[in-house]
């Protein structure tokens, strides 16, 4: 069997990989304020429309989901190297149920009541997952198929295992992986293949990936190397159908061709990331601690700066580029000032939280 010891060791390509991807989310989710059809899922609207940013979002828009639940699972393997199953359905619940139970509640609201002053509509509290959908797919997925998990972890030289390990020598073996995703959207038929918040087109897309990230880091090392070897093809053939979807569908194309894509994007983003962001750094260290809670307070930040930002008589784009800024600094300095440095406020954004008022007393 293939050993697993250098796996065992921190992944820091997996922390950046993690971090890239809440940054892309914030960023999509700030130009959907450009777009005349954000107001139909909810959003702050500039008067400068935009839609022209929505060309690179398109080619975003299909992976960057898919590839926070393959994260996700890739995490949940590496934490059961070290945990058993008490000790890892309390971890996940203390860093998933807590924060997401708080976000609806008490964070969520926040940006419900943005949207109702700028558009004088009478305040009222409005409870919802909104964005933290993710986190309660997460939670379902962690519960449902641990058992699974564990049972292959304790069969770690068995059939399963040295299938993937044959399958994922060989880049066609990546084919396999993707058929999952085709029968999904074939099965599901979803009305669009980008919409994945709180519908079951999500919840499916969503299960697969974080059952085949698990798969990839229990293969040990070989979904590593080949999608190192390959990632160039695999970004070259992403982008190719991409711009076939571009020019031949006006970015739409039937969803069983954006899922090939969508997994062919993840695929070569893996590969590239794999290859040059194993390595730690002070950036990531902040980061990797930070992403978590800016992530749950990233849309109340960009509710709170499209009403200060998009009433200016400036360009679209100058708008865009004052909402990124505001955003991510705001989003933070909150982390900074108030979230990393409040002890009861750490664990309700899934900080580990060790030392309290009375803790330094003693020291």
């Amino acid at each position: 069997m293939e050993s697993n010891n250098s796996i065992d060791q921190r992944r820091y390509d997996i922390d950046w990989l993690r971090v890239i991807a809440i940054g892309l989310l914030l960023i999509y989710h700030i130009a959907i304020g450009f777009q005349p059809w954000g107001g139909f899922i909810g959003f702050i609207l500039s008067n400068e429309p935009m839609e022209s940013i929505w060309v690179p979002m398109s080619a975003l828009n299909i992976w960057r989901i898919p590839l926070l639940f393959f994260v996700s699972g890739m995490g949940v393997a590496f934490a059961m190297r070290k945990r058993g199953w008490g000790q890892l359905m309390k971890e996940r619940g203390q860093r998933i149920l807590i924060p997401y139970a708080f976000g609806i509640f008490a964070i969520v609201p926040l940006h419900f009541l943005v949207w109702q002053s700028y558009y004088d509509i009478p305040p009222s509290y409005v409870s919802n997952p909104a964005h933290l959908w993710f986190l309660g797919n997460i939670l379902i997925y962690v519960v449902v198929l641990s058992p699974l998990f564990y049972y292959l972890k304790r069969n770690e030289q068995g059939r399963f295992h040295k299938l993937l390990v044959s399958l994922f020598k060989n880049p066609f073996g990546l084919l396999i992986v993707i058929i999952p995703f085709v029968i999904e959207s074939m099965v599901v038929k979803p009305a669009s293949f980008e919409t994945y918040a709180m519908t079951t087109h999500g919840y499916f897309i969503g299960f697969l990936a974080f059952f085949f990230g698990y798969c990839f880091i229990y293969a040990g090392e070989t979904f590593t190397k080949t999608v190192i070897k390959w990632k160039w093809a695999l970004l070259a053939v992403a982008f190719g159908m991409y711009l076939y979807r571009l020019f031949n569908f006006e970015l739409l194309g039937p969803n069983y061709l954006k899922s090939i894509e969508s997994n062919l994007w993840v695929f070569a983003v893996l590969g590239i990331g794999f290859t040059y962001l194993n390595r730690p750094s002070k950036a990531l260290t902040y980061l990797s601690q930070a992403v978590y809670p800016i992530y749950i307070i990233h849309m109340a930040a960009l509710y709170l700066g499209s009403l200060l930002i998009f009433p200016l008589d400036i360009p679209a784009f100058a708008q865009f580029i004052l909402l990124i800024l505001f955003t991510g600094i705001s989003c933070l300095l909150t982390y900074e000032f108030i979230i990393r440095r409040v002890w009861f406020l750490r664990p309700l954004f899934g900080l580990k939280n060790n030392k309290r008022p009375k803790d330094k007393k003693a020291q």
